[in-house]
C-alpha cells in the first residue's frame, strides 16, 4: 500500500519529507533540493498536497505544491504523480513538475513557467 508519509529521495538527491496524511488524505512537509538543482540559495521549503484514498486505489495519484524559500525571487512548483508498488512491496514515486517564477510584466509572462 502506497503511503506518502515519511522521507523520500529523488534520483538527483532532492529530499521530500511528508507528514502523516490526515483524514481527508491531505499532507504537509518540506522539500530540499539536492546539489544537482544548482540553486545554492534555496532553503528548506514548505510543501502541501493530497493523495488519493488508498482504500479506493492501491497505487494512488498525488499532487503537492512547494513554495520555494528564496532570498531574491518568488518561485512555486507543482508536482503531480503516482505511487507504485512493485511485487517485492517497494514503493516508488513517479512525478512530473512545473516551476513558476514571478514575471516582471505580462509581456514577460511566457518565460515564467518551466
Amino acid at each position: 500500500q502506497c503511503l506518502l508519509s515519511g522521507s523520500w529521495r529523488s534520483d538527483t538527491s532532492c529530499r521530500m519529507v511528508v507528514s502523516t496524511l490526515d483524514k481527508d488524505n491531505r499532507f504537509s512537509g518540506f522539500y530540499l533540493p539536492g546539489p544537482a538543482a544548482g540553486y545554492s540559495e534555496l532553503l528548506t521549503s514548505p510543501l502541501e498536497g493530497s493523495q488519493q484514498d488508498t482504500e479506493l486505489v492501491p497505487q494512488p495519484t498525488f499532487s503537492f505544491t512547494v513554495n520555494w524559500r528564496l532570498q531574491d525571487t518568488a518561485r512555486t512548483s507543482v508536482f503531480l504523480g503516482q505511487c507504485y508498488v512493485d511485487p517485492r512491496g517497494e514503493e516508488t514515486l513517479h512525478a512530473l513538475w512545473l516551476l513558476r517564477e514571478a514575471a516582471d510584466s505580462p509581456a514577460e509572462d511566457w518565460k515564467g513557467t518551466r
